[in-house]
C-alpha cells in the first residue's frame, strides 16, 4: 500500500546561474504553501547540487530542490551523497514516477526548458505523491505483488548501495548469489544451475579434488572461471589449459576433454542448444590418467 502524502519538514534549495530564476519562483511557491525553505542562493556551476545533496544526506526529514540549465548536472552532483535520490523531472508525470518508484528526496528542474508555471505543476506533483503510489509508469494501476515487494525492500537496500562489501561488484556473481545449484548426477562433486535457455547459460560448481572424465558435447561452450583453480586437458587437440579466476576457455563441439579441480571452483558457462554429455572413459580411468600426467609434470619440474 502507498503511504499517505507527507509534506517535508524543510526543503533546501539552490541553483546555478542558469537555474536561479526558476529556483526563485519555486521557493516563493513553497513558502506560499507554508513549507519551510532554506535558500542557499546561487552557486557557480554544479556546486549547488553538491551542497544540497550533502545537506539532505544528513536528515531524512529534509528534501532538496536544485536547478540548473538542464537539471541534469545538479542532479548528478546531488546523487554523489549517500541516501540522496535526486531526479530530474521535466513533466508532472516524471515527478510522480520519481516519488512513487524511487522515493526521490531531491527534485532537479531545468531553468532553460521549463517555465515557472510548468515547474510549479511539477513541484506540486512531487510534493503530493507518496512512495509506492499508483503512477503513470504503471498506467495508474496498483503495483503487482512482485514489484510491491521490490519497492518495500528498496527502502533498506538503496541506502546500502555504494558501501564496501554491501553488494557483489561482479554482475555475473550477483545473478548466482543465493541460488541453489542442483547436483550433477553423472559426476560426483559437481552441481549446476541453468539461468537461461537458448542460448543456454549456467553456473557450475565443483568441489576440490573432483574430476570430470573425458567427455564431449554436441555443442561448443564458453566458460569463465569465477572462483578456484582447474586444469582442462583437450585430448582432441592434445593441449592442456590451467585456469584460475578470470580465465576464459572455449571448447569446440566434439572435442574430447577431461578436467581436474584443485580447489572448490565455480565457473559461468554458455552454450547453444540443449545440454548433453557423452563420456569417453570412466572415472577411475580419468583419475589414473591425471595422476600419471601430474606425476610426470612434478618429476620434470623437480
Amino acid at each position: 500500500m502507498a503511504a499517505e502524502p507527507t509534506r517535508p519538514v524543510k526543503i533546501i534549495a539552490a541553483a546555478d546561474d542558469f537555474g536561479a530564476p526558476l529556483k526563485d519562483a519555486l521557493v516563493a511557491h513553497l513558502r506560499s504553501l507554508s513549507i519551510e525553505v532554506e535558500d542557499l542562493g546561487t552557486s557557480s556551476y554544479y556546486s549547488a547540487g553538491a551542497e544540497v545533496g550533502r545537506r539532505v544526506s544528513q536528515s531524512s526529514a529534509v528534501r532538496g530542490l536544485v536547478a540548473c540549465g538542464t537539471g541534469a548536472g545538479v542532479s548528478i552532483f546531488a546523487n554523489k551523497f549517500p541516501g540522496v535520490y535526486a531526479a530530474t523531472c521535466l513533466t508532472p508525470s516524471d515527478a510522480v514516477n520519481a516519488r512513487s518508484i524511487n522515493n526521490s528526496n531531491v527534485l532537479a528542474v531545468s531553468g532553460k526548458y521549463t517555465s515557472p508555471e510548468a515547474a510549479i505543476e511539477i513541484l506540486d506533483a512531487w510534493l503530493n505523491t507518496p512512495f509506492k503510489s499508483a503512477c503513470p509508469a504503471n498506467e495508474g494501476e496498483p503495483w503487482p505483488r512482485e514489484i510491491q515487494t521490490f519497492l518495500d525492500h528498496s527502502l533498506v537496500e538503496m541506502p546500502e548501495i555504494g558501501k564496501e562489501g554491501a553488494f557483489d561488484t561482479c554482475a555475473v556473481c550477483c545473478l548466482v548469489k543465493n541460488r541453489e545449484l542442483n547436483p550433477i548426477e553423472l559426476i560426483p562433486g559437481g552441481s549446476m544451475k541453468i539461468v537461461r535457455e537458448t542460448p543456454t547459460s549456467a553456473f557450475v560448481r565443483f568441489k576440490a579434488g573432483s574430476v570430470e572424465p573425458a567427455h564431449h558435447h554436441t555443442f561448443g561452450h564458453d566458460l569463465v572461471v569465477l572462483e578456484g583453480k582447474k586444469s582442462v586437458w583437450n585430448l582432441t587437440k592434445e593441449e592442456k589449459y590451467d585456469l584460475t579466476v578470470g580465465d576464459y576457455l572455449f571448447t569446440p563441439a566434439g572435442d574430447v576433454h577431461r578436467v581436474k579441480y584443485y580447489e572448490d571452483t565455480e565457473f559461468f558457462i554458455k552454450w547453444d542448444g540443449h545440454w548433453d554429455m557423452f563420456f569417453d572413459e570412466d572415472l577411475d580411468t580419468a583419475k589414473k590418467a591425471i595422476d600419471k600426467e601430474l606425476g610426470l609434470t612434478n618429476s620434470t619440474v623437480s
